[in-house]
């Protein structure tokens, strides 16, 4: 029996009655609700499979093919949002323009492989990297195997650390703890900066503009 102050009792549920799939549906609903705790889940998961409830490839092979079938819904929710509705919802948003949305386009298309891949191994983005796979098309045996391998690389990290650390398997979850702070932390700022830099553009240009109607057209004098 599985006995963790840290974990939920869902997810403790969950390994108790399933086993090594418990581990893998818990995953997969990180993936779809990301502030459910992987950093909690996969340790457990390797802490359960060193006290002999799940053998331990069994555990990094239902949690991996949960991250997977989780990343696979949230491709769907982009591909079935679309271009059109993405552009018309951004149109409608404060300081985002059209040409935002082209611009991260065409990175996407240049970058959208390794955007999948790495995203897969960052806290938040991990699962939020999917949606615009699925809005941008990203063919689907690519996207399959960009994002196997990369959560195969988060989540053996993860349950290998709980296996290994055996009853203070819990530590693992002050270090990933901190990551994902300093990951919100960074990408808080690039929010702020971007806001700040499309406040100052747009004062700017109404500062022009109103030079120009104040200046008016010149006379000249015959």
């Amino acid at each position: 029996m599985i006995e963790s102050s840290a974990a939920p009792q869902w997810i403790n549920s969950l390994m108790e009655t399933m086993g090594a799939p418990g581990a893998g549906l818990a995953i997969a609903l990180e993936n779809l609700f990301p502030p459910l705790p992987s950093e909690v889940i996969l340790p457990l998961a390797g802490f359960a499979a060193g006290t002999g409830q799940m053998s331990l490839w069994a555990a990094l092979l239902w949690t991996t093919a949960g991250s997977v079938v989780g990343a696979l819904a949230l491709y769907g929710v982009g591909a079935l949002l679309g271009r059109d509705r993405t552009v018309a919802i951004a149109a409608k948003l404060p300081l985002v323009k059209v040409s935002d949305i082209e611009r991260t386009e065409a990175w996407f298309a240049k970058h959208g492989a390794k955007a999948v891949l790495f995203g897969r191994m960052i806290p938040i983005f991990r699962s939020l990297i999917s949606v615009p796979a699925g809005i941008e098309r990203m063919s689907i045996p690519v996207f399959l195997g960009l994002t196997t391998l990369g959560s195969a690389v988060w989540n053996t990290l993860f349950v290998l650390a709980g296996y290994l650390l055996g009853d203070n398997w819990e530590e693992v979850t002050g270090y990933v703890s901190v990551y994902s702070k300093v990951v919100l932390v960074v990408a808080g700022l690039a929010v702020v900066a971007f806001v700040g830099m499309r406040v100052l553009k747009k004062k700017k240009g109404k500062g022009a503009r109103k030079q120009a109607q104040h200046a008016g057209p010149r006379r000249t004098r015959g």
